[in-house]
């Protein structure tokens, strides 16, 4: 696997403020699209605001890229949250959580 960078940084809008809300997370990267594990699963406060507003931005390395942030159903697409925790494991040893995809609409320079 190709070396990434150790965080993406990811920004949501507050479901309670309206707010930009951006953290630094760990994340990977398969087949063109980006992951994230939320270890508190829906309890996280980021995955509270893409379940009200999907809508996100987000930096990786020198890269800036807008579009949607969805929950992967661990029922019909386990195979992929599978294969998702497995590079989790390679790159940061933990991939105990709630799989979230972000499918990306647009890419920026920086």
């Amino acid at each position: 696997m190709a070396e990434e960078p150790q965080y993406l940084y990811l920004t949501t809008i507050g479901r309670k403020t309206g707010l930009p809300r951006e953290i630094e997370i760990w994340f990977t990267s398969l087949d063109g699209r980006f992951y994230l594990i939320a270890e508190k699963r829906e309890r996280a406060n980021w995955v509270q605001n893409i379940l009200g507003n999907p809508q996100v931005t987000f930096r990786v390395g020198e890269q800036k890229f807008s579009g949607v942030g969805r929950v992967v159903d661990e029922a019909r697409e386990n195979e992929l949250r599978r294969r998702v925790s497995e590079r989790f494991d390679r790159k940061y040893g933990w991939s105990e959580g709630l799989v979230v995809k972000l499918e990306t609409q647009e890419r920026f320079s920086a």
